[in-house]
């Protein structure tokens, strides 16, 4: 089994039920509370490359730093990892990485992919 990471925020219903899901199954993944302790914009690449997404995907658009700060799908992939790194608000949650691979936990079985893979 690969090592398990949780970007982890307690508030948050969903990221509470994906890490459940996981303990449950016997993984005590390893909880970053990237509220408190934010990524880096190279950790942000990191979790989009391993994700396989676009940063616009990986973004909360109803927060209110979204619309403060003027973002839209037309900002630059450099705005918006930018962003993520100053206002981790900003970043869906949770996310959950094995290895290379990452998922979003919404909805948070999704998480349970990593698990077979």
């Amino acid at each position: 089994m690969n090592h398990i990471t949780i970007w982890h925020n307690p508030r948050c219903s969903k990221s509470r039920v994906t890490l459940g899901l996981l303990q449950e199954r016997g993984i005590d993944p390893v909880q970053v509370k990237y509220l408190e302790n934010p990524p880096t914009d190279t950790e942000i690449r990191a979790a989009l490359i391993a994700l396989k997404i676009p940063p616009f995907e990986l973004m909360r658009r109803n927060e209110a730093a979204f619309k403060e700060l003027k973002l839209s799908k037309e900002s630059t992939d450099d705005e918006l990892i930018a962003a993520m790194a100053t206002h981790p608000i900003l970043i869906e949650r949770p996310i959950v990485f094995a290895g290379k691979k990452a998922v979003i936990g919404r909805p948070p079985e999704n998480a349970l992919r990593l698990l077979d893979a």
